[in-house]
């Protein structure tokens, strides 16, 4: 036998221990195997050990129970649910007569030692068996459910009771309304409030309050309101928590009267204010922008004995800085500082941005340094609210110092840090210092979000380096960051800006492909892209591959389309779309109506132009200048024109709308052409004083007023004005002086315009020309004649006057 074969062999018997070869190269397997089974016997010893225990536990619990000694009990069992399964636990009393006092007390076991998966479980075996709990004990399970903010489920176990016709307490009610207001399911809260009615509970002043805050929450303030009177008339008196709710939601929805008039009632019901209800004023105030009225409620709420805190502080800060009152906020620094207010992170935060904000980021980082002297922890929110201020004020240097700071103080430079730089360097257009701030942030190391991709798709973008932007998306790839909505949305914007169409649409299928949903914005970019191209049709396609999508089109969707149509002159399309959105359940707004007016106004349908002006107004929709352009253009051309422009700005005057240039313009045009002289120049002075500039058609208007009035040197001195002002005077500009002069009957006049209207390669118009030869001609100046009648003939222009007509007239 070989050597090689015997060693199979032995491999082979190793198992058996019967073969000496085997014994010889393997003697310890028997001594495992030994270990192996000594192991297995202590574990059936313990198992068995374990059962009696059990056994014997489960026995005292039975006799714990039947003597009503729930305490001991529930010693017992806090030790059993760490070493036994549930649904073990629960059959061991199957058959007993104390199973439904062992059940609440393991269920309440469970919750106490907050073992809450547990108590789920054992809540759904006690529901298989067709039980429910004591309702003392349900409460506590729906409270441990609340207050682990698993709100779906509280819903669904109170549903279930519900379902089955158990009845159930206020507190029941309560947490299951606290539930479905918190996620957000306000119709299902009001719809449990009328069960509670129906059903004879009385709502308690924390459910009120808590379907209140629901409402406000929302700015259904009215509705709020009527459950406030609601708790009135049932005699439940509303606490200083109920008031402070609805006067924060009329706060927010700008009501401050009605807020202010709540806070009366709760002087005269005697219902103490405290901190949370004069800070509640005080922010309905700042937002608003009331800010003297705000010292009253300063001083009534230390008349309470209130010192205003930290949060009064933010507001008041946020207050001044709505109002651009940087002086006041450092005022009230100040004051906090002298009567030692610690101003927390966030309060210091309000003040700091302020100031950034209003282009004082030196004095911020001047307070920033005190405040950190003073005790304030330094944190990435103060210095990147000091850099983004630097950043807003193109004051880079400082930028770079404010990250030195931070490090030197501890504070690790975050990725909205780096962000802040990289979306200041895009925005200006520094595409290489945005990527060495790239560099620098990797190596750190700060790893790049998607946040900060889409910052640098965006500046490449507008640089129009789409080689870069796709290069970009295959480097988040790469780096295991998945592109967003946002990142596809922003390339495709560029993309469409520039006219790339085709790029656009196929980077929205690679979008679709890669399982990121557009929504209505990215549809919207390309449908406004075709529009702008004048591609309506491909517009119309992209429309219908968003419905098909399910993606909710928007009134942003339809105005696109509406004013596309509307710029081809397709306006059955435009009204078709336009009747559509109410069939949405959308409001038309001033772009809707402003779009058909303008389409009406350039097919000079004047009755549609202003029926539909009605219309917008009777809807409530305040015109504006986009409104009023296209009524002028369209008024100018009708018999009445000057009548109608004239009650048009009458009615701008009623609306708060001051007239703007393209008005005056039109206004000064109007009055020279019907010869109303002073009121034309009566407009320009107006529109001087208003401090709108005069352009070429304004000066073209004054100059056709002037030779009007025969005023020659007058019109001249307007033309200087122009060219003083950087304005060149166009071919109407000469046209109105050549005809203008002709009309004086002043040809030399008329003639010195033509000649330099023809140095500046400009050409009157045929018959403006006709009467300047005929002038000429008349004069006798028939050399000069012939010269205009030879350039008019050479650039294409047929006078009637031919070089023939002009020799007859000098043989004669």
């Amino acid at each position: 036998m070989s050597r090689a074969f015997a060693l199979r062999r032995s491999f082979k018997l190793s198992g058996t221990g019967k073969h000496p070869f085997a014994y010889k190269f393997f003697h310890s397997t028997q001594l495992l195997h030994q270990e192996q089974i000594n192991t297995i016997t202590n574990e059936k010893t313990k198992g068995i050990l374990g059962n009696q225990n059990l056994e014997e536990q489960l026995r005292k619990l039975r006799i714990l129970l039947q003597q009503h000694r729930i305490e001991n009990a529930k010693g017992i069992l806090s030790t059993l649910i760490h070493k036994t399964s549930v649904s073990e636990l629960y059959t061991q009393f199957q058959a007993s007569p104390t199973k439904p006092i062992y059940s609440d007390l393991l269920l309440m076991v469970y919750l106490e030692s907050k073992l809450i998966n547990e108590a789920q479980e054992l809540y759904y075996l006690i529901r298989n068996d067709k039980k429910f709990p004591s309702l003392s004990c349900f409460n506590v399970f729906l409270e441990s459910l609340n207050s682990l903010r698993m709100y779906k489920k509280t819903l669904e176990v109170f549903c279930d009771v519900m379902n089955w016709g158990i009845r159930v307490d206020r507190f029941s009610y309560g947490k299951a309304i606290q539930s479905a207001v918190k996620v957000g399911d306000l119709g299902k809260a009001l719809e449990l409030l009328g069960c509670m009615r129906r059903g004879r509970l009385n709502p308690n002043e924390f459910v009120y309050n808590v379907v209140i805050g629901g409402l406000c929450k929302e700015k259904r303030v009215v509705e709020a309101r009527k459950l406030f009177d609601e708790m009135l008339e049932r005699r439940i008196g509303p606490s200083k928590v109920t008031y402070n709710i609805l006067m924060d939601g009329y706060c927010k929805v700008g009501k401050l009267d009605e807020a202010f008039k709540l806070r009366e009632k709760m002087k005269s019901d005697n219902v103490e204010p405290n901190i949370v209800t004069f800070n509640t004023l005080l922010s309905g105030l700042c937002k608003s922008g009331k800010m003297e009225e705000v010292d009253c409620v300063v001083e009534e709420m230390k008349g309470y004995g209130f010192v205003p805190d930290g949060f009064t502080y933010s507001i008041l800060f946020d207050g001044h800085s709505r109002c651009d009152d940087v002086n006041s906020s450092l005022v009230l620094y100040e004051e906090a500082v002298k009567k030692g207010v610690q101003l927390n992170e966030y309060t210091s935060s309000v003040l700091l941005n302020g100031l950034c904000k209003k282009g004082k980021t030196d004095k911020a980082v001047e307070i920033l340094k005190k405040m950190m002297e003073n005790g304030l922890t330094p944190t990435e929110v103060l210095f990147n609210t000091v850099l983004s201020g630097y950043c807003k004020e193109g004051n880079m240097e400082k930028a770079y110092s404010t990250i030195d700071e931070m490090e030197i103080s501890g504070v690790k430079p975050s990725c909205v840090t780096f962000n802040t730089l990289i979306a200041k360097f895009c925005e200006l257009g520094m595409m290489k210092d945005a990527k060495e701030w790239l560099r620098k942030m990797l190596e750190k190391p700060v790893s790049p979000t998607v946040q900060t991709y889409n910052i640098l798709i965006d500046g490449y973008g507008r640089k129009r380096d789409f080689v870069r932007c796709f290069e970009i998306l295959e480097e988040m790839e790469s780096n295991g960051v998945k592109p967003n909505v946002i990142t596809y949305g922003t390339l495709i914007n560029s993309l469409c800006k520039d006219g790339r169409l085709l790029e656009a649409d196929v980077v929205l299928n690679d979008m679709i492909n890669r399982a990121v949903k557009p929504n209505a914005q990215v549809y919207n970019m390309l449908i406004d892209g075709h529009c702008m191209r004048g591609t309506m049709s491909n517009a119309f396609l992209c429309f219908e591959k968003m419905l098909e999508s399910d993606i909710e089109t928007t009134l942003v969707t339809y105005n696109t389309l509406i004013n596309g149509f509307c710029k081809k002159g397709m306006i059955k399309e435009a009204e078709d779309l336009a009747a559509h959105i109410l069939v949405k359940g959308l409001t038309p707004d001033v772009i809707t109506y402003n779009s058909l007016i303008s389409a009406y106004s350039d097919a000079g349908d004047t009755e549609k132009c202003f029926q539909t002006y009605e219309k917008m107004k009777t809807s409530g929709i305040k015109p504006t200048m986009n409104t009023i352009h296209p009524l002028i253009r369209v008024s100018k051309k009708g018999k009445n024109g000057l009548v109608l422009i004239e009650k048009i700005v009458q009615e701008m005057s009623r609306m708060d709308l001051s007239p703007d240039r393209v008005v005056y313009n039109e206004l000064i045009h109007c009055y020279a052409l019907h010869g109303e002289v002073q009121k034309s120049l009566a407009m320009h002075v107006e529109m001087v004083e208003r401090g709108i500039p005069s352009d070429k058609r304004t000066f073209n208007s004054l100059v056709m007023v002037r030779l009007n009035e025969g005023k020659c040197q007058e019109a001249k001195d307007l033309v200087d004005q122009m060219k003083a002002n950087n304005i060149v005077p166009n071919d109407e500009t000469y046209n109105i002086l050549v005809e203008g002069h002709c009309k004086l009957k002043d040809f030399s006049g008329a003639h010195i315009w033509y000649r330099e209207m023809v140095d500046n390669g400009l050409l009157p118009v045929a018959n403006i020309c006709n009467e300047l030869l005929s002038g000429l001609r008349e004069e006798g100046r028939l050399q000069e004649a012939q010269i205009i009648c030879s350039e008019m003939s050479s650039k294409g222009i047929e006078a009637c006057n031919t070089t023939e007509d002009l020799s007859a007239t000098g043989s004669k």
